[in-house]
């Protein structure tokens, strides 16, 4: 092979080649670079790293591609044409997918770090490893002598192989020492009470010795980056196991040595101020973390089970509580309703759901554009999910005598416009809410059900008096979260009217359906989704549907009337946006149910 090293001019040809550059970019960059590598130069003098090559200058110059102007050429893109020139599989590096001892124990650090280079997968005699040089082919012969494995070189990216040697081999050393240090008779200091913690990063973990602390500050790493909601931290007979709630989907991460699981736990609790002697009963905190600058709350949940104590930290970012409330609604019909029921001066609306619905963000974002310096919005929490200084938020507290039900009795005392309770769950909450808006006050509250017009129902099942209901709700909203398309890897599926049929769904004309998918890519770590949005029924309380309640009529009646008066169901709306391209039919059918 005539090029033996990953050169300017090689990659240069090969992105001309591929489309990537025009020739007058290449003339461009030819004059640009050699001011691009003193630059560089200087810069990894002073760092210490290697020498700049043809792919740092490429990197640093931040190319576009002809066909799309305002983009940037990423390494990944220029990894992939190198890969396809040299005959090699490209492999977007995806942690979730990895096996921490793979990655760990077959090569040591410094050599992985030196010539980056890192296993990724063993398959019988074969050995993946990814390689960010294809034309180094004395590596990858080392690695075969140190493994005796027959080594299958994939093309990665440099950051991708740097970051994961950083994260898996810095994760492992923190894992490996905490359990040497559990195993013998010293035990383990935890350290200080803390309640503002800041993440150490990547480089300050590595100059440390805090094993257990290094840990965790890595699972949280983690999680930021992966983009998860929640982190559990399971115990089980003779390991622990790590898992990430990711687009409402769980996902294995890490399986740890069971001796280090109570001191993760303990140092977790430790950072949200729980009692780290009390393992028997469940604890509720919170910690409140800066991680790159940006502040977030986690709760942190704990509860004994069968084989140790298991946390549950929920990871609430305020870019996604507090949104704008135009962007909560799809359909612009949806949104002007709910509009006309915040805008309202008294009276009860109701946001109902299963647990991981979205309602929390539907909550937060409506007090958030009702807050202003004229308005006392006061809420009642279990527990506070997101502090912000514009409400006044009290935290039910059962063991002090603050309930839902009682705070409520002082909260009309505190001169209130807006009051938000979690959730009502009891009658004595019920009532003290319909008191509150007979008395003049903008009421938002949670149920637990499964479509708007149960909610009329449930009021009623837990004792409140249908007239009460009548003269006070001004309207419901249901809601679930669907996982939404990946943008960068969509592709169209074309459905006949049996597989329509055969799925559930009925369209009036018997014609092919073409639909949208996403087909898997290294953005959304081939799972096809990336984020999710919200199909809801927003059902107003119309004067048929209040005489509805005050005869104590049936969910399924109160549907009927609210469907004959314009509301679109939850299904409905989710196939409206399944059409439009956002989601598919599945998780349609998996979310919403059959009307």
């Amino acid at each position: 092979m005539p090029v033996k090293k990953m050169s300017l001019e090689y990659l240069l040809g090969l992105m001309e080649t591929e489309g990537l550059l025009t020739p007058e970019q290449v003339v461009e960059v030819r004059k640009a670079a050699p001011e691009k590598q003193r630059k560089l130069a200087r810069l990894k003098a002073r760092s210490g790293g290697p020498p700049a090559d043809g792919l740092d200058v490429l990197t640093s110059m931040a190319l576009s591609p002809p066909d799309r102007p305002g983009q940037t050429i990423t390494e990944d893109a220029i990894m992939r044409i190198v890969a396809k020139d040299v005959g090699l599989a490209f492999r977007k590096i995806d942690p979730l997918e990895l096996d921490l001892d793979v990655v760990t124990k077959t090569l040591p650090r410094s050599f992985a770090l030196k010539h980056l280079v890192v296993p990724v997968g063993i398959a019988g005699q074969n050995l993946e490893v990814a390689v960010s040089d294809p034309f180094d082919a004395m590596v990858l012969e080392d690695v075969r002598r140190v493994t005796e494995f027959k080594v299958v070189p994939v093309l990665s990216t440099r950051s991708d192989i740097k970051k994961l040697i950083s994260e898996f081999y810095g994760f492992k050393s923190s894992i490996a020492g905490a359990e040497t240090q559990l195993a013998g008779p010293a035990g383990m200091d935890l350290g200080n009470l803390e309640q503002y913690i800041r993440l150490s990063s990547t480089e300050e973990l590595q100059a440390t010795d805090q094993h257990v602390k290094n840990a965790v500050d890595y699972l949280f790493n983690n999680a930021f980056e992966q983009r998860a909601s929640d982190i559990h931290l399971e115990p089980r007979r003779e390991e622990a196991v790590v898992r990430l709630r990711i687009d409402g989907m769980l996902h294995n991460v890490y399986r740890l040595p069971k001796i280090i699981h109570p001191a993760m736990v303990s140092r977790i609790k430790t950072m949200s101020r729980l009692d780290i002697a009390e393992k028997r009963r469940p604890q509720d905190g919170r910690i409140k973390i800066d991680h790159q600058g940006h502040e977030t709350e986690i709760r942190v949940s704990t509860v004994p089970v069968a084989f140790g104590e298991k946390v549950v930290m929920r990871i609430l970012d305020p870019e996604v509580l507090f949104r704008d409330l135009e962007e909560l609604f799809f359909f612009p019909a949806d949104f002007k309703k709910y509009q006309a029921f915040i805008q309202r001066p008294h009276g009860i609306i109701l946001v109902t759901g299963p647990t991981g619905s979205g309602k929390s963000t539907t909550l937060y974002s409506t007090l958030r554009s009702l807050a202003t310096p004229e308005k006392n919005v006061t809420t009642v929490e279990d527990p506070i999910e997101m502090v912000h200084e514009e409400f006044n938020q009290i935290a039910v507290q059962p063991l002090v005598g603050i309930t839902f039900g009682s705070i409520l009795r002082h909260i009309l005392r505190q001169d209130p416009d807006i009051i938000m309770i979690g959730e009502m769950r009891d009658l004595e909450t019920a009532e003290h809410a319909v008191q509150a808006a007979l008395t003049g006050h903008l009421v938002l509250s949670t149920l637990h059900t499964n479509d708007a017009p149960s909610a009329v129902t449930r009021l009623i099942e837990l004792g409140v008096q249908p007239f009460l209901v009548a003269s006070t709700v001004i309207g419901v909203i249901a809601q679930r979260l669907l996982r939404r398309n990946c943008p960068h890897c969509l592709e169209d599926v074309v459905l006949s009217p049996e597989e329509v049929k055969a799925l559930g769904l009925r369209l009036k004309t018997k014609v092919n359906l073409t639909l949208s998918r996403g087909k898997g890519c290294d953005q959304c770590r081939g799972t096809g989704f990336l984020g999710r949005l919200a199909t809801v029924e927003v059902m107003p309380f119309s004067e048929k549907i209040r005489q509805a309640a005050l005869a104590g009529q049936e969910a399924s009646l109160i549907k009927r009337i609210a469907r004959s008066e314009g509301m679109s169901t939850m299904r409905e709306n989710a196939l409206r946006v399944m059409v439009s391209g956002e989601t598919t039919y599945q998780e349609v059918l998996r979310v919403t149910t059959d009307e």
